[in-house]
């Protein structure tokens, strides 16, 4: 029976950023949610468990605030989670993720078949913490999955490329990271929310840890985005759409 993995990162709930007057992002106000793909995830390990039997594991790095989203993990199917807390936790890259993820699974964790992850935190959207663990744990990883099933002791799945899909066999264990349409995540009930509470949780804290480089990154501001509409129209002639490019090309919008 497997031992599955699920990624998942405490974000931002964009429902509640508010855009300034300014154009800057009002972010005072704000909840916190586990990311859209990320449900993606658990939900997946969790579907995989029911039916092949096994455990399902959630794992995060985040700021000791985020107990609220391991709770929201377990409510979701998770059987345990490992909750890697610390202040400074809360603007990581994703290589430092990652090296926090894979000394963790390494040294706590040890045993496992499958590691998920979501296509993409909902945040950054790097795509790169998935990717970085597999390989610095030395698993194969298999990204962008719509599909996939553990059968004969192998990982099947099907991802979606630019030329179609594509169907891979993978060794476990192994490492994917899944779009948003591989499944439609649950929304844990009453009951699912109290049995949470019952479950155990493994908090680890940043000096158990080998020391993390400082970050190479810095968000200096954040601007909201702003589209502005000219309704200008234009034919499909050769003269139309040069009259159109000189048009852009005087407001600024192409050189």
């Amino acid at each position: 029976m497997p031992a599955i993995i699920a990624c998942f990162k405490w974000v931002v709930d964009e429902a509640y950023v508010r855009r300034m007057a300014s154009g800057e992002l009002d972010f005072s106000s704000v909840d916190y949610k586990i990311g859209e793909y990320d449900r993606n995830a658990i939900e997946e390990a969790v579907r995989l468990k029911e039916t092949l039997g096994g455990s399902a594991i959630g794992i995060t790095v985040s700021v000791p605030e985020a107990t609220k989203g391991v709770k929201d993990a377990l409510s979701r199917g998770c059987d345990q989670a490992c909750f890697i807390a610390d202040s400074s936790f809360g603007n990581l890259e994703p290589s430092q993720t990652a090296a926090i993820l894979a000394e963790v699974i390494h040294s706590r964790i040890q045993s496992f078949d499958l590691i998920i992850c979501g296509e993409g935190s909902s945040d950054l959207y790097a795509q790169q913490v998935g990717p970085r663990l597999s390989e610095k744990l030395g698993i194969p990883s298999v990204s962008f999955v719509q599909k996939l099933s553990i059968e004969g002791g192998k990982l099947l799945a099907e991802r979606r490329v630019e030329e179609g899909i594509e169907v891979i066999a993978a060794p476990l264990p192994a490492l994917v990271t899944v779009l948003p349409d591989i499944n439609v995540p649950r929304i844990p009930g009453v009951k699912d929310t109290l049995m949470a509470s019952k479950k155990p949780v493994v908090t680890i804290k940043k000096d158990e840890l080998q020391p993390l480089g400082e970050a190479c990154l810095q968000t200096l501001s954040i601007t909201a985005s702003r589209i502005e509409r000219t309704c200008e129209r234009f034919g499909t002639n050769a003269a139309e759409i040069s009259r159109f490019v000189g048009s852009l090309r005087k407001t600024g919008v192409i050189r």
